[in-house]
């Protein structure tokens, strides 16, 4: 019985460090493939919906799950006569309270982190996008070193270093990573209405010379063309920014003097990315766009899908570094790789390539290798040897020294006159029949003439 309950909290316990691990490798290869589909499939009314809109609304959702568990958190510690105003405005006390501005910088990048990770899903394949994003892991190590003074051992640079090899060996050009999805070079974007149901039904339409204004726009949205370069960038740049924000998130919370829950950090961190989600992707950037054709032109259940799941994977990515292991993180990068590779040739006819394969397997071992501390800890060195504290301890409590216990000695008998003479300092009762003789120098003299007269 004993061992049973001992079992339980340990399965319990691996349980609730893995599960977290288990479920962003769950998000990140369903966004990777919902976003790339959504970005590359039939537009929903001729339109293709605005990443900007996607941002905001990621956002939005963000800030009503994280505000929800918020508000939970606090009415547990509240008393239950409160009413809900008062919860409410305690709460905003809470959020825009002590450092909470400094949560706008790593807000601000993951507003611009994941519109770049929408434009490099644009132009990349999702397996490429994917392990080319695995970059963030140094760009996670550069600022990690530089804001957190992190040292970083040269097993971890090794690792890196092959890391950045796999990237570039995955990003070498070959014939099909230009192709769009749609090979019949005979179908174009109609203009009617008619032409659109002959094309639900099978009817591909015939090359025109038409040159009305817009049809280049008209034609890049109904045939996407995957641009590598540009594709190329937007990770580096999102994974960048990725970086920036965890390192600056984690030392926010380490010089924090006052403790705040996680749900309370997410809301801080979803009010403060809504303000450049809004101002700056939509006013600013698609404006006239949404004021020509709608927010929500484009969208469908595949938009709907990659912003819920990328808002889920948000709040997920809080309680990474207090309910998950590196082993367990680690596992879940690769396994995340490993499925992203087989939905992308599932779904979008994926050709691997050789370059792929062996650029692939260098960034899985990189990965795998880097957030496993059982690989990357240096080996602990011994203790070193104090010779001023051996020979304290050697010594006795007068400084002469003390002969270890395996020592070889030889004790020297004495004479009779002498054991008899020496008596010790402390104090004891003659044994009967002797009489006890006087350590004093001057009385025995005395007495030894004494017995002379």
């Amino acid at each position: 019985m004993g061992d049973r309950a001992q079992r339980q909290p340990s399965r319990l316990r691996a349980a609730t460090t893995t599960l977290p691990w288990i479920l962003m490798t769950a998000e990140s290869t369903a966004f990777a493939l919902l976003a790339h589909y959504s970005r590359v499939m039939p537009p929903a009314g001729g339109k293709r919906y605005l990443t900007s809109t996607a941002v905001f609304l990621v956002e939005v959702v963000k800030l009503a799950i994280s505000l929800t568990m918020a508000l939970y958190d606090v009415s547990k510690a509240a008393p239950p006569s409160m009413p809900a105003t008062s919860l409410f405005f305690s709460l905003t006390s809470a959020v825009f309270s002590g450092d909470s501005w400094k949560l706008a910088i790593p807000a601000s990048l993951d507003v611009l982190s994941n519109s770049l990770l929408y434009i490099a899903l644009s132009n990349l394949r999702a397996a490429t996008f994917q392990v080319t994003f695995q970059i963030k892991f140094l760009a996670t190590a550069v600022f990690g070193l530089l804001l957190l003074k992190r040292s970083i051992p040269a097993r971890k640079w090794g690792l890196l270093l092959l890391l950045v090899v796999g990237v570039a060996l995955v990003q070498m050009p070959d014939a099909g990573s230009e192709q769009i999805l749609k090979d019949d070079a005979n179908h174009h974007f109609p203009r009617s209405l008619e032409e659109w149901k002959a094309v639900k039904q099978g009817t591909p339409l015939q090359k025109r010379s038409a040159t009305y204004e817009g049809i280049e726009e008209d034609l890049s949205t109904a045939d996407p063309h995957l641009n590598p370069t540009i594709g190329l960038l937007a990770t580096i740049g999102a994974s960048l920014a990725s970086g920036l924000a965890s390192v600056y998130f984690e030392k926010v919370l380490k010089d924090s003097s006052k403790h705040i829950s996680l749900w309370v950090r997410n809301v801080q961190l979803a009010v403060y990315s809504v303000f450049p989600a809004l101002f700056i992707g939509i006013v600013f950037r698609d404006g006239e766009k949404i004021a020509e054709h709608g927010f929500f032109q484009g969208y469908n259940w595949a938009v709907w899908s990659t912003i819920i799941v990328q808002a889920l994977g948000g709040i997920l990515s809080a309680f990474y570094a207090s309910h998950a292991q590196k082993d367990a993180r680690s596992l879940g990068t690769t396994t995340n790789i490993i499925l992203t590779i087989l939905g992308s040739a599932w779904l979008f006819d994926f050709e691997v390539t050789a370059s792929f394969i062996v650029g692939t397997a260098a960034v899985l071992v990189a990965t795998h290798y880097y957030g496993n501390p059982t690989y990357t800890q240096a080996i602990p060195r011994p203790p070193p040897i104090r010779i001023d504290s051996y020979e304290k301890d050697a010594a006795g409590p007068e400084g002469s020294p003390v002969a270890p216990p395996n020592d070889f000695s030889i004790k020297l008998p004495t004479t009779p006159f002498l054991s008899e003479g020496v008596s010790s300092s402390r104090p004891t009762s003659p044994s009967p029949g002797h009489t006890r003789v006087s350590s004093s120098r001057h009385a025995s003299a005395s007495g030894y003439f004494d017995e002379k007269k």
